[in-house]
């Protein structure tokens, strides 16, 4: 991982047919700011992303991954996302929003319109392009 890129290690979290998505932070300097996105972060130096994704679900919605296996990966010219998938084995509620301003579990319906309503916020947010690419790419499997 000496290159430029930054490594990321990101979850495609699913129950009854709905995928959990993360509404990001409306800060500029993030990205996608204020589109819905998926659970997971920055591979830190020395770590897996194996170990980095369950890291990052851990802090962000207190989810201790189940056994989980990766889907993919999709680099750009800035960022390489390493993707996985795993069932969400609790209740909704029971997951504690550490990071972003809102959550919720989205269909494919609602992933293949590429907005949601945020009841949180109170509007409809856009979905993340590359997020939702990964979640269609998923769904149609």
């Amino acid at each position: 991982m000496n290159d430029q890129k930054i490594h990321v290690a990101i979850a495609i979290l699913y129950q009854d047919n709905k995928f959990l998505m993360q509404l990001r932070d409306n800060i500029p300097n993030i990205p996608y700011p204020g589109h819905w996105a998926l659970f997971g972060g920055h591979i830190e130096p020395g770590e897996t992303p194996n170990v980095a994704v369950q890291r990052e679900i851990l802090e962000e919605i207190g989810y201790t991954l189940p056994p989980f296996v990766q889907f993919g990966c999709y680099p750009d010219e800035k960022v390489v996302r390493y993707v996985f998938h795993a069932p969400l084995l609790v209740e909704f509620h029971q997951l504690v929003l550490n990071e972003g301003c809102d959550m919720a579990l989205l269909t494919p319906a609602d992933i293949s319109q590429g907005k949601f309503y945020s009841k949180n916020l109170g509007e409809a947010r856009p979905l993340g392009s590359v997020a939702q690419q990964i979640l269609l790419d998923f769904i149609s499997q």
